[in-house]
């Protein structure tokens, strides 16, 4: 069984993405790892040739930022290191730079790898997810975060990234068929000093709107407060160990009172609703459960 990680990345140091803890956390798994490293206004590339493996393959792409509608370049981005994956790869292994994949998974895994590769009715693998938002401490448990996604797609050449590449579809529009197996991301693209938080706001959301409605978002970006959200609670156990560095650096404090709950009576009875039975209302899936 051979196994391909594949990810992308641009302006990792300008907007502190935990790039490399993210292709570390899964390289274990992997025997070799696709980076599409786009030009960027930083170091990036070197950081990426800093990681001491042989398994590391930079492929070295331009983005289209032109591209204002829907997050596609997202997508085009990780069809481009997809794409570069070697043809008698088995598996491919998605991971975005801001999440991180803890070591106790891995074995888990690899099992669900191993005991579905040859049944070609499993076309992906769904893993769970973790979203940390403001510090290490506090994850996010309303509705607005995603609970699952593909993250590893058997490689047949007929899978492509789906619109903001947050998951995946086959080449011709169909939903993939998945099985959900017991690992976690972990996803810290909300835990950042707040001036990064609000590069990111002013930024990122260019790839989404046009002009006009970049002014207003970055207007917007000076006066952002992160402590408005909606709906945290404490997270009670380990990081990656991948991650211990970082954390240890954190230089920012971030407090949230975990009481707090910023949602309305329909979002209310949701959260109720989930942590009672496990379910979510109105889910957003982007695959078929098998």
């Amino acid at each position: 069984m051979k196994i391909s990680g594949f990810t992308f990345v641009r302006n990792a140091l300008k907007y502190d993405y935990p790039v490399v803890e993210a292709i570390m956390s899964i390289l274990p798994l992997c025997d070799e790892m696709i980076v599409a490293v786009g030009q960027s206004d930083d170091d990036t590339l070197a950081l990426i040739e800093g990681i001491d493996s042989p398994k590391i393959k930079i492929i070295e792409t331009i983005w289209d930022d032109s591209l204002r509608e829907g997050g596609q370049v997202l997508a085009i981005e990780t069809n481009k290191a997809l794409a570069a994956i070697s043809d008698d790869t088995d598996w491919a292994f998605y991971i975005q730079a801001d999440e991180v994949v803890h070591e106790r998974y891995l074995p888990a895994i690899a099992k669900a790898m191993q005991v579905y590769l040859n049944d070609d009715a499993v076309e992906g693998l769904l893993l769970k997810y973790k979203h940390f938002y403001g510090s290490y401490r506090y994850v996010g448990d309303s509705a607005r975060w995603y609970r699952r996604e593909i993250r590893i797609v058997r490689h047949t050449g007929r899978v492509a990234s789906y619109r903001d590449a947050q998951g995946f579809r086959t080449i011709d529009n169909k939903k993939l068929n998945v099985r959900l197996i017991d690992a976690e991301v972990y996803h810290y693209g909300w835990v950042k000093t707040p001036e990064s938080i609000k590069k990111k706001v002013k930024e990122f959301q260019q790839f989404w709107y046009d002009d006009d409605e970049m002014e207003i978002i970055r207007a917007e970006a000076e006066t952002f407060d992160n402590t408005q959200v909606d709906s945290l609670v404490l997270f009670e156990g380990t990081h990656p160990a991948v991650m211990a560095q970082r954390i240890a650096q954190m230089n920012w404090i971030f407090d949230f009172d975990i009481r707090q709950k910023n949602l309305s009576f329909k979002n209310k009875f949701k959260l109720f609703f989930e942590r009672l039975t496990g379910r979510r209302i109105g889910e957003y899936r982007n695959y078929k459960l098998i």
